[in-house]
């Protein structure tokens, strides 16, 4: 077997460090997207955005300049090598659009209050066959980020049943565009509904500095704050909640069912 000569393996490992350079360029554009419109904070945490992105580019900036390492040698006529070099391109760009697709089609799409909670819909939770029941005004399936939706009142006992069977079937009533309607329209009941923060505070008083914390950081007080619980893709948080309007105030990474 013959060695490669010291100029060979430099010339392989700078070809390989500018692939990495260029990658790495191409992971912060993509962070951009992901985390900048798709996935803002919270949801990079609630709906696993940060996790499903790591292990794209993870995938994506070391495959390329691995393959580059191994494939390059200027000892290559010209054509070959510049054939060779296109493949791998192809290859790394086939994966990372693989990759941004299955966290664009896992993105968050909506924050509901669904009742007595609010819960986080994605756009692969939402069924097809239901997308042309959206109401006039909502957009089903945003694409900078989840927007603050409710559901309206059943309109009798039958469809509240059929909507239950279906939330058995593996559906939640969140994902059902037929019951969306615009965030404001329940505002008595989200009112209703959440409680003071002092009760959270006496429910989880190992948690309570960390509580003032979070509300804190946002410029308010525990006492002009309620609560309802969140349910996400995988964890339960917390949502803090403005008395008066309803507006989201703060979020938490605090299971409060």
């Amino acid at each position: 077997m013959l060695e490669q000569k010291p100029s060979n393996w430099k010339d392989r490992l700078r070809a390989s460090g500018i692939h990495l350079g260029l990658s790495l360029c191409i992971a912060a554009l993509a962070a951009w997207l992901v985390f900048g419109l798709w996935y803002p904070y919270p949801y990079r945490e609630i709906s696993g955005g940060r996790e499903l992105f790591l292990i794209v580019i993870a995938v994506d900036v070391i495959l390329g300049p691995l393959i580059t390492l191994v494939v390059f040698n200027r000892a290559k006529p010209w054509t070959e090598l510049r054939r060779d070099l296109i493949i791998v391109v192809l290859i790394q760009l086939a994966a990372l659009g693989y990759g941004l697709w299955t966290v664009w089609v896992a993105r968050p799409v909506h924050l509901v209050f669904e009742y007595k909670l609010f819960r986080v819909v994605h756009a692969i939770d939402i069924p097809v066959e239901l997308l042309d029941k959206t109401p006039t005004g909502i957009t089903a399936l945003p694409m900078t980020g989840p927007t603050l939706l409710s559901l309206r009142p059943f309109k009798d006992s039958g469809e509240s049943m059929d909507a239950t069977l279906a939330a058995v079937g593996g559906g939640s009533l969140s994902a059902r565009p037929d019951l969306w309607q615009p965030y404001e329209a329940a505002s008595a009941e989200i009112r209703r509904e959440a409680k003071p923060v002092s009760d959270l505070k006496a429910r989880f008083a190992a948690h309570a500095a960390a509580i003032d914390a979070v509300i804190a950081a946002k410029g308010r007080k525990p006492e002009s704050l309620v609560y309802l619980p969140l349910v996400g893709r995988k964890t339960f948080w917390t949502v803090f909640l403005d008395p008066t309007n309803g507006d989201v105030v703060a979020f938490m990474p605090l299971d409060s069912f």
